[in-house]
């Protein structure tokens, strides 16, 4: 099999063969541009984003600097979505992020991994696996979202968080590794944050 081949089956491939390399060079040059984009550039970033993304609805708001291996190109992103800055997306596998999701500066959503075998990672051996981010997510300051993993509609991920495993829909979840603390319910109708009661229902 060609590394192609290998990579398109999930298999190790090497990232180093150039017919890997593809177009992500021009993809990356996309992104360089978005990243010196000025504030009130509002329409000449909404442009690059469009050329940028695999998809990307309508609201959203992507902050600067962005970082992705493929200049975003692999990345799948409903409305109403908003990235706070320095987000890195490692897309060589597709990453799917639902409408309205929150994600917060310095989040990693990786879809690449090394094998453990030492001789693989020396011969520059890779494997991809995709990421699905459900609707209404909140991925908190520095989350790391490993490949392979799903994390569920309206889940709130702990700043800080490793999540090597899926998340189910309506969670709490944050740590190293990340794991479920509790499902979202009454208790967060009455309180916004630990103690702090919530008005906006009155």
């Amino acid at each position: 099999m060609t590394n192609i081949e290998r990579k398109s089956a999930g298999l190790p491939y090497r990232y180093d063969d150039p017919a890997i390399m593809g177009d992500q060079l021009a993809y990356q040059e996309l992104l360089y541009e978005y990243n010196q984009t000025r504030p009130l550039e509002h329409d000449r970033k909404q442009e690059l984003l469009r050329r940028m993304f695999g998809r990307i609805g309508d609201g959203c708001h992507i902050e600067t600097p962005l970082n992705a291996n493929w200049g975003c190109h692999h990345v799948y992103i409903g409305s109403g979505v908003y990235c706070n800055a320095n987000v890195t997306f490692v897309d060589d596998e597709r990453i799917d992020i639902g409408d309205y999701c929150l994600i917060a500066p310095n989040v990693v959503i990786s879809t690449s991994g090394h094998p453990l075998l030492p001789i693989l990672r020396e011969h520059h051996y890779v494997y991809n696996l995709p990421v699905r981010i459900g609707r209404n997510v909140w991925l908190g300051s520095g989350a790391q979202v490993m490949p392979g993993v799903t994390i569920g509609d309206d889940s709130v991920i702990g700043a800080g968080s490793v999540v090597t495993r899926d998340i189910p829909a309506n969670a709490l979840a944050f740590g190293a590794p990340c794991r479920v603390i509790r499902e979202i319910g009454e208790y967060d109708r009455q309180f916004f944050r630990k103690n702090s009661r919530l008005d906006v229902w009155e």
